[in-house]
């Protein structure tokens, strides 16, 4: 059974019940692999390159996943400005080391995270996506707008070959109920997506509010599969996907270590285990994860990057509900003006903003709009004496009419009360013609792909990048001469080596 899909047409506890097969013993558990892209966006920064993907990319292609995520737009900006390496590239390769696993991409309503982007490029961009090899698209609207603009994504997602699975980005708050949310499956279902899957990037859900928001989710859902995509930030995901698998969900999203864990998503191996003392079948080859988890380890630890852990329950997190990314970064800045004991003074003010804003999501780029608002709030002391644009552009309803129509008018009336406010409101997002748009940035005569990346980064960025040249193999314990040679060089007693041997020799030096 290794490697076959769950159902498209019958959640799984229906098809039991149907069946009349005992729901403890009979059940399958299937998984999406998120550490080539959420595990490292989560605890290496999007510091893994496409050389350290490649040597184990095949190994993973025969594990038996539904879906591997590959790739996201953020990670398109981090592959050209810091690693020097074309992200279009990096799809092909790896494409064709697993062509028998689903390569997914992670997409929200436009490819820059603070700007609208026009249709006609987005409609491009899905296009080129499944051009270079990409199967599935997964895609969220940061505020669960499932009827401005996903209507469109999703049909030129789905008119150019990609499974779409569409996400409901779970949230904490006063409006986020169980109507909410079961309006929202609603609404998808309607959209005639492949899949549908809950989306907890905060980590956010317990084991209790899984007891009743799956059965909302599957009710719902209309027999489209639901999955499961959670991260352990507070503790708690690995409690709640068991929790889900036993209510019904078939397919949860879990790492591979050393990227699992910590507030990256759980662990593959402790899902597989847990699962199976509870009576269900992992469909997953477990013999090939064990090489993809030594080769990453290694990696972590030629380039000093963090293992993920088991983290303790912080109960903070549900209170801000700031992605522990965005939390880094803010303790960064606020070193940096020398603010840093503010943090928390800073943390508390997420809270009143986040209730004044009508408490949106706190995924980007909301989660960024509500944090930079509130440290400007407490810098000043006067709370939206000065506003951001961004913050400006959502009371206007850029970013849709539900955000604003929950917002606190009073403060709705201050934010837009200044000149700058009416300037923007003045604004229509422009939907300009492909042609219009290469014109603009630069792309004519040049191909899709070259052009999209102009449409996001700087001509001398995209130039550095490409004088860099193609990808660079990483070179790991499957090299032995290249991990003696790095391990007699850290030797501080070690003035002069000589390895030689017929027809090889090799001196090294130190300085």
């Amino acid at each position: 059974m290794r490697g076959i899909k769950p159902s498209t047409s019958v959640n799984g506890r229906e098809a039991r019940e149907k069946k009349n097969v005992p729901f403890f013993h009979m059940s399958e558990v299937y998984f999406v692999n998120t550490t080539f892209r959420d595990g490292h966006m989560s605890l290496w920064s999007e510091r893994m390159t496409t050389g350290m993907i490649l040597p184990v990319a095949a190994l993973a292609d025969r594990a038996g996943f539904v879906g591997m995520e590959i790739i996201s737009t953020s990670i398109f900006k981090k592959c050209v400005r810091e690693l020097r390496e074309d992200p279009w590239e990096r799809i092909r390769l790896v494409a064709q080391k697993a062509p028998k696993t689903p390569l997914a991409s992670m997409m929200a309503r436009s490819i820059s995270s603070f700007q609208l982007t026009p249709r006609s490029v987005l409609k491009l961009w899905v296009e080129r996506l499944a051009a270079n090899g990409i199967k599935r698209l997964q895609l969220m609207d940061p505020a669960n707008d499932l009827v401005s603009l996903a209507p469109y994504l999703l049909s030129a997602a789905q008119n150019a070959g990609l499974e779409v699975v569409l996400a409901i980005v779970y949230s904490l708050s006063p409006k986020h109920s169980d109507e909410y949310f079961a309006q929202k499956v609603r609404d998808a279902r309607a959209l005639k997506p492949n899949r549908i899957y809950l989306k907890d990037p905060s980590g956010l859900l317990t084991p209790e509010r899984i007891q009743t928001l799956v059965p909302v989710f599957l009710k719902n859902a209309g027999g489209i599969p639901v999955e499961l995509h959670s991260h352990c930030t507070t503790g708690l995901a690995p409690l709640c996907y068991l929790e889900a698998i036993k209510l019904g969900i078939e397919t949860v999203h879990t790492a591979i270590p050393p990227l699992a864990n910590g507030s990256s998503n759980p662990s593959l191996y402790n899902i597989v285990n847990n699962v199976r003392a509870l009576g269900y079948t992992p469909v997953i080859d477990e013999s090939v994860i064990k090489p993809i988890e030594e080769h990453l380890m290694s990696i972590a630890k030629r380039e000093g990057l963090p293992a993920g852990a088991p983290l303790e329950y912080d109960h903070a997190q549900f209170m801000h509900q700031v992605p522990g990314g965005v939390i880094s970064n803010l303790r960064f800045q606020l070193a940096q003006l020398r603010m840093v004991e503010r943090l928390e003074e800073v943390l508390d003010e997420i809270v009143q903003v986040r209730a004044d804003l009508g408490y949106p999501i706190m995924v980007t780029p909301f989660s960024q709009f509500v944090v930079s608002q509130a440290a400007i709030n407490v810098m000043l002391g006067d709370r939206y004496r000065e506003v951001t644009d961004e913050v400006i552009q959502y009371a206007l309803g850029y970013w849709g009419d539900e955000q604003i129509s929950s917002m606190d008018r009073e403060v709705t009336a201050k934010i837009l009360d200044r000149p700058r406010a009416r300037e923007l409101a003045r604004w229509t997002p422009p939907e300009p013609t492909l042609k219009e748009v290469r014109e603009r940035v630069g792309g004519l005569g040049v191909s899709d792909d070259e052009f999209l990346l102009r449409c996001f980064l700087r001509p001398e960025e995209i130039a550095t990048m490409r004088a860099a040249g193609p990808p660079k193999e990483y070179l790991t314990a499957s090299h032995p001469v290249a991990t003696l040679v790095q391990q007699l060089t850290v030797r501080p007693n070690s003035r002069f080596i000589r390895i030689q041997k017929p027809r090889f020799s090799l001196a090294l030096q130190r300085r």
